[in-house]
């Protein structure tokens, strides 16, 4: 049965504000609720007669645009009348309330509709991915939706809750989508000319004194900041469920694996234990990869790693302290995230406890007792898989939280997001975790119920 969507005290002034600004930037953390936010904000203006029929577009990294908006109309009540679609292409008709597509795409939707362009309601969700924009160089995907930007696009939204993680240089080339430059210079050159110099090293540029302060005026009355410690009770953390797909050929291999699973469970003299170890091979390849004999494992889908570089541009700079369970899960992470570490060895934590390290990974069964400081480098925490153990899963969290951020002296929110594949066992181990009730009978209430 699917909930009726109730707006949230932060979600109130985001909806109030997309309905009263026609360009506008709405700057808010994740988890907060925005993508809901800005789908009632656009179904209540249609409904109102504010804004026509014509199709939303949403601008989104791969797995956001494919995943995450669908995710979200399905989710709630409200939006069922809404039809949505993820394009890969142009679009033959359109038939959609609302299209969703990735940044990398964009030059062929606009070459392919050009002076016939239908989307005159856009969001660019994770909108800092359009900072590259320069009016001659740099930035090709955003120099394509430039061209139809302002002539052909009645409202324009950026949707982000990290604006400027690299420093106060990325605002420009988003915030010419919202004015051609009135704001902050008609040109990149005026805005670095106007509010950044030279280091005194001689290589690259620092905001000059007063730059931050004035940036801000300037981008005042089309700015809404909704920040998560003006609305939340922050004893407990903020936890975000961050939903993936299996590819086609994941999906059916995972399906094989886990029916193998359900009948050695049925057959079989199953301990506790057991139960456990049985689920392994399920929740690795949720994870990506597969267990084989040499290699001791294969790569089967990123799913979970381009959700982890979401959620690391979200986080406006902070690191991330990462809970993996498997080893091919840490190697691959580790490849896909260069500057990442592992804090599992006495150099990695070293590393990661300087504050200048983006990303530590561990497992949970590393991070024991002893640790202490970790609250200092970070306050968010990202599961990238999910285990059993009730214990670890809450001594992972105790290494960064509430309590942890209190006794430094930091008055800051806990953020944990729990990257988790659909319909396979990462629902049923979260589920068991939170109900605490015994392996064997959340396996077999999975059985029932069966993963769509």
């Amino acid at each position: 049965m699917t909930d009726t969507l109730t707006p949230s005290a932060p979600q109130r002034p985001m909806i109030e504000w997309v309905m009263n600004h026609e360009r506008c930037n709405l700057w808010a953390s994740m988890g907060i609720g925005k993508t809901s936010g800005v789908l009632l904000a656009f179904d209540t203006m249609r409904l109102l007669g504010v804004i026509g029929n014509a199709p939303l577009l949403v601008l989104a990294p791969k797995r956001v645009a494919r995943d995450t908006w669908p995710t979200e109309v399905g989710k709630w009540a409200n939006f069922h009348h809404l039809r949505i679609e993820a394009l890969t292409r142009a679009p033959a008709k359109l038939t959609a309330d609302i299209y969703t597509i990735n940044y990398e795409r964009l030059p062929e939707l606009v070459q392919h509709y050009m002076g016939r362009w239908p989307f005159r309601y856009v969001v660019a969700d994770e909108s800092d991915r359009l900072k590259g924009f320069r009016l001659r160089q740099g930035g090709m995907r955003a120099q394509w939706i430039a061209r139809v930007a302002h002539t052909l696009v009645d409202r324009w939204i950026n949707l982000t809750g990290t604006p400027s993680a690299n420093g106060l240089q990325d605002l420009w080339g988003q915030q010419w989508y919202i004015d051609r430059g009135q704001r902050l210079g008609q040109t990149h050159e005026a805005f670095k000319t106007r509010w950044f110099q030279r280091k005194w090293s001689g290589y690259g540029m620092e905001p000059l004194p007063h730059a931050e302060e004035q940036i801000k005026a300037a981008l005042r009355d089309v700015t809404l900041t909704i920040d998560a410690k003006d609305y939340f009770k922050l004893d407990e953390p903020i936890v975000t469920s961050v939903r993936v797909q299996l590819p086609k050929a994941a999906r059916a291999l995972y399906k094989k694996l886990e029916k193998e699973m359900f009948l050695e469970l049925l057959t079989g003299d199953v301990t506790a234990m057991n139960a456990a170890a049985l689920t392994n091979k399920c929740l690795q390849l949720a994870n990506g990869a597969v267990y084989t004999t040499r290699p001791a494992w294969e790569s089967v889908h990123d799913e979970k790693l381009q959700a982890l570089a979401s959620i690391q541009a979200e986080s406006g700079g902070m690191p991330l302290l990462v809970a993996y369970q498997f080893r091919s899960d840490a190697a691959r992470i580790l490849k896909a995230f260069p500057n990442a570490v592992d804090i599992s060895t006495p150099g990695g934590l070293k590393q990661f406890m300087t504050g200048r390290v983006p990303m530590g990974i561990a497992h949970p069964k590393s991070m024991g007792h002893g640790i202490d400081g970790l609250q200092k480098v970070t306050n968010i925490l990202v599961r990238f898989g999910h285990d059993w153990n009730l214990g670890d899963y809450l001594q992972m969290r105790e290494r960064i939280g509430p309590m942890r951020q209190r006794q430094a002296g930091l008055e800051r929110p806990v953020y944990e997001y729990d990257i988790v594949a659909d319909g396979t066992l990462d629902d049923t181990v979260i589920d068991a975790r939170r109900s605490k009730i015994r392996v064997q009978d959340a396996l077999l209430e999975a059985m029932k119920r069966g993963h769509k």
